[in-house]
């Protein structure tokens, strides 16, 4: 088989096909052209995209939603939050004992009555001190406005 293709002669254009045909010359040099400036500065043109890209990433790590500004933060308050959780619990441990001490112990039962509530035995003095004032608020011109 033979698939040649034999005595072909140029494309026939009516007038005004080739008149259109005129007018998207120039404009296709144009786009040749330009095409033909991109392919030569197709090495460049990939090379500012990578870095452009690489930039843009690091950004996004460093101040993103997530990024490593906002980690850091977070991790600042997960450890004043472990302090204070530990705290919390140091507190709780010795409210829990002086429940315990209360509900098992006669003399710390008895330290509590004579501390809050002013119990004495027999031949003893209390000594209440005197309620501290507070002091009285400042007194200026704004306050009499």
């Amino acid at each position: 088989m033979d698939f040649r293709l034999k005595n072909l002669s140029s494309p026939r254009f009516s007038a005004s096909q080739h008149k259109l045909r005129g007018m998207a010359a120039p404009w296709i040099e144009n786009i040749r052209h330009f095409a033909e400036s991109m392919y030569a500065l197709r090495r460049r043109i990939a090379t500012i995209t990578v870095a452009l890209f690489a930039v843009l990433l690091f950004v996004h790590v460093m101040f993103g939603a997530n990024g490593m500004v906002i980690y850091k933060q977070k991790r600042a308050e997960y450890q004043s939050l472990q302090k204070r959780i530990a705290q919390e619990q140091k507190e709780n441990d010795l409210y829990t004992q002086q429940i315990h001490g209360l509900k098992t112990d006669e003399k710390a039962i008895e330290k509590e009555a004579r501390e809050q509530l002013h119990y004495a035995r027999p031949g003893e003095y209390v000594y209440v001190p005197p309620a501290v004032n507070p002091p009285p608020p400042p007194t200026n011109n704004s306050a009499k406005r």
